[in-house]
């Protein structure tokens, strides 16, 4: 699809921002949406930051409330004989693990915590935000670190 073409297919949207989600959601880059959009391309990382962030929140907030559901399903659970320890339907299926489901436990002060691949990537997630200023992308950072180490090699031979 061409520049304008996909400038047209998002005519109808009332803002720029909304019309950087929509091409973005339908797999554009953002080099070709600030093209096409005649933006410039930190505007539209900006916007799709922006975007990202809010969706994270919502899933955040979203599991808090999954979670809040599940905590009030308690069960006891015996470990068998070789230490095996089976979930029941109730639990497994108020987080929606299926079989062969990878979970990540942790044993801390006597309990142990179970954790979905998706708890576990929010976690992470929540870890590294707080050591990334808002707005600093430390994948440009790191694309501009090589760009300049491939000049300064080029220019000492």
């Amino acid at each position: 699809m061409t520049q304008p073409d996909l400038a047209r297919s998002v005519k109808e949207l009332p803002t720029k921002a909304a019309k950087i989600r929509a091409l973005a959601g339908r797999g554009h880059s953002r080099a070709e949406i600030a093209r096409a959009l005649d933006v410039r391309y930190q505007q539209v990382r900006n916007v799709l930051v922006r975007a990202q962030a809010k969706a994270v929140k919502a899933a955040t907030s979203d599991a808090a409330a999954g979670l809040a559901q599940a905590r009030g399903r308690r069960a006891k659970i015996r470990v068998g004989a070789d230490r095996r320890v089976v979930l029941p339907t109730t639990l497994s299926d108020s987080l929606g693990l299926k079989p062969g489901a990878v979970l990540f436990a942790r044993a801390s002060d006597g309990e142990i915590l179970l954790l979905t691949r998706e708890a576990v990537t929010r976690r992470v997630q929540a870890m590294a935000r707080e050591f990334v200023p808002e707005g600093v992308s430390l994948v440009d950072e790191l694309l501009e670190d090589r760009r300049r180490e491939v000049e300064a090699e080029n220019r000492h031979g």
